[in-house]
């Protein structure tokens, strides 16, 4: 039989505010465990929870961006279950009035626009962080275990999507363009090993055709887009085999190893009854009113499909361009500010989907973190544009900024790079060349014009590269013309 994947995904976004969701702890990554800490996130008796305003407009430029409908009333609620990083043995949360619901996403997929359903966007709060010493990392096997609490209460949105997704690719894609528009919102830092942005995927399978779900199982907590890639693949051949076999799919929790690729299952998997919900009594009902909403929707920033056609209608850029270069917030960043400076908008996104994307792959570090500079990539341009160097040995150049930092200038300089104009040296040169191959100068006289090429090469491997090709060929054409 042909089976057809079907994945649906939650993604928990913790946001970038200064405080906490119900309290005034300050949010911040790492630091001493337990230091920031209260009364109200660490649930003593007596403390009552404020809500984060700031954190609300965060979520409404979410539900904005992925084109959410807001309902008026919204509503916390405490989904009880017992976990020990979980200290009021709940958490706030929202259940059936959530904040947004009935959103959608746009994502490209081996070349085809999709749209990614969204089913609902809501708030919540972080638990605490469990520390399980262990080699696996993981509570079993583990030595003992320490909770952390200063993550205890953060501002946490879950995004939940329709079952829409039908390949582990995109799956992936779309994530991957997920996360771009929350950078872009300036709402979180989305930094999956610091747990900003973290994903469980449900996926089921069944033969192609059926409009039935089939049972599904939950990958929880992938810490990556490729693993969580490479898990989906290994849960949909699991489930295939067994169907194949004739056994039985459970619904539950299932891990997957990245070490081992294996899927082992955790616990049978909860549903909705189970954390019996009901409404939270220290919080009034949340209500989104229109100027509210029209407030949020003023201060919403440029999103990557809004800013990828303005880089095709106002820059004049190829759509490709303009869609790798919004691929990332802080490559588009880099870009305008390039463009900014340097003016030629299709020359400086060569460089930089050229030259500069070449060095972030192999580095491993993001735009933000080049030591080449917008500024000094336009210095750079600069020199080239003026025929100080060659195009080749910019790149040359180029790669010497990335790895010490230095400016165009203080390497051109150091080493002798400046491209050669003068014509009473390059026709000395040219002379030589041309003696010293008279089979390619009969061929060229003969009308075989592309032997230019041939004596161009010559010149410019006897110069290291640095004689002005446009010079070399015209002095050339001069010399043969004779």
């Amino acid at each position: 039989m042909d089976y057809e994947p079907v994945i649906g995904l939650e993604i928990h976004v913790e946001l970038s505010t200064r405080s906490k969701m119900f309290c005034g702890c300050r949010v911040e990554f790492g630091g001493e465990p337990n230091t920031r800490t209260c009364p109200v996130c660490l649930a003593h008796p007596g403390a009552l929870p404020v809500m984060n305003r700031q954190a609300i407009r965060y979520l409404g430029r979410i539900a904005l961006a992925l084109d959410c409908r807001i309902p008026e009333r919204s509503i916390f609620h405490r989904k009880n279950y017992f976990y020990p990083d979980l200290p009021k043995g709940y958490q706030i949360s929202q259940y059936d009035q959530p904040f947004a619901v009935e959103g959608g996403l746009s994502v490209n997929v081996d070349g085809e626009t999709a749209t990614v359903g969204i089913e609902r966007v809501h708030m919540e709060e972080d638990t605490a962080k469990n520390i399980h010493a262990g080699v696996s990392g993981r509570i079993a096997g583990s030595l003992y275990s320490l909770i952390d609490f200063n993550r205890s209460g953060t501002p946490l949105v879950e995004i939940v999507t329709k079952p829409h997704i039908h390949s582990p690719q995109a799956a992936r894609s779309f994530l991957n363009r997920l996360k771009n528009t929350l950078q872009f919102l300036d709402v979180s830092d989305c930094n999956m090993e610091e747990g900003s942005l973290r994903c469980d995927a449900n996926v089921s399978v069944r033969t192609v055709g059926d409009q039935e779900l089939g049972v599904k199982t939950e990958l929880k907590n992938m810490n990556s887009f490729r693993y969580i890639e490479k898990g989906l693949s290994q849960e949909i051949e699991r489930q295939i085999n067994m169907l194949e076999n004739g056994e039985r799919i459970v619904q539950q929790t299932v891990h997957f190893d990245v070490v081992t690729g294996e899927i082992s299952p955790l616990r049978s998997k909860e549903e909705a009854h189970d954390y019996r919900y009901f409404p939270e009594p220290d919080l009034v009902p949340l209500v989104a009113a229109a100027d509210f909403i029209a407030e949020i929707r003023g201060e919403m920033p440029e999103l990557p499909a809004d800013r990828a056609r303005r880089y095709v209608s106002e820059h004049g850029l190829p759509e490709y361009d303009a869609r790798v270069l919004t691929s990332d917030r802080e490559l588009s960043d880099y870009y305008e500010e390039s463009v900014s400076l340097y003016g030629d908008a299709k020359t400086v996104s060569n460089w930089i989907m050229g030259e500069l994307l070449a060095y972030l792959n192999n580095a491993g570090v993001t735009a933000g973190e080049c030591r080449v500079t917008p500024t000094a990539l336009v210095e750079l341009l600069g020199m080239v544009k003026s025929g100080d160097i060659s195009a080749n040995i910019g790149k040359e150049v180029f790669t010497g900024m990335c790895e010490t930092g230095e400016s165009a200038t203080a390497i051109v300089q150091r080493k002798g790079l400046t491209q050669i104009s003068d014509t009473d040296e390059l026709e000395s040169l040219i002379k030589q060349v041309i003696e010293e191959n008279p089979s390619q100068v009969e061929q060229y006289r003969a009308g075989k014009e592309k032997v230019i090429g041939f004596f161009v090469g010559q010149v410019m491997k006897r110069t290291g590269g640095r004689a002005n090709p446009q010079v070399v060929n015209r002095l050339l054409k001069e010399r043969l013309a004779e």
